[in-house]
């Protein structure tokens, strides 16, 4: 009986060990933040060669300037405080430049292509969080007309301001947003995080016990476009 009463008491600090100690060992020596969302890059960067007035589309585009969008989110993952960046380079869009001023826009994002590093977490993101069956692209439209003429033509990096409409999960939301802008060669590179409140567009951030997503993170982005 006494071995039975000391092995009984050996499980239950085993498990209280695990329960209280194992989150701290994942915290502290397993879980790493993201890598930040990819932004402009002047590596490589050429003067601008044409003229900015005409039709652009996204394009793929190259290291370390590739295109991509996703967002970044704070979370508790098993007692660990990380950063999330969830991404995917399946991105389309056009723009049009008139008298230097950029005057239409559109960035579309397949968000079922969107992933990070766990396929549990992405699972959740499609399903549950995102609905992409339903909600299958994310876009952002501009909606006023943006200066382009303090950025500077010698491949560095001007910043200007894009008012829009993010849509996400079908819920429409007016943004502002800081961009960076890069004229290199014949292409455009612009990039900026567009913060978000995710219960203004219906959408649920996950409350599973052994995670908790913040409130609020942002929606990233990194285009690269050449003229049509």
């Amino acid at each position: 009986m006494r071995k039975l009463v000391w092995a009984l008491v050996a499980v239950v600090v085993v498990a209280l060990i695990g329960f209280f100690v194992a989150p701290w060992v994942y915290g502290t020596f397993v879980a790493e933040d993201d890598a930040p969302a990819a932004s402009v890059s002047t590596e490589g960067a050429q003067a601008a060669t044409g003229g900015l007035d005409g039709e652009w589309t996204v394009v793929a585009g190259s290291e370390p300037n590739r295109t991509a969008a996703g967002y970044t989110v704070h979370e508790i993952l098993r007692g660990a405080d990380v950063t999330v960046v969830g991404s995917t380079d399946q991105v389309s869009g056009s723009a049009t430049v008139a008298d230097g001023s950029l005057t239409d826009a559109e960035v579309v994002v397949q968000v079922d292509g969107i992933t990070t590093d766990s396929g549990q977490r992405d699972n959740q993101f499609r399903t549950r969080v995102m609905d992409t069956a339903t909600y299958p692209t994310a876009t952002f439209t501009l909606t006023e007309p943006v200066d382009l003429s303090s950025v500077p033509d010698d491949g560095t990096v001007g910043t200007v301001t894009a008012t829009g409409t993010l849509t996400l999960r079908g819920q429409e939301r007016p943004v502002t947003v800081d961009v960076e802008v890069l004229r290199t060669g014949e292409r455009l590179v612009a990039s900026g995080n567009i913060p978000a409140t995710w219960s203004d567009y219906g959408v649920e951030p996950p409350n599973l016990g052994f995670v908790t997503v913040d409130e609020a993170g942002s929606v990233d982005f990194l285009v690269t476009l050449e003229q049509s």
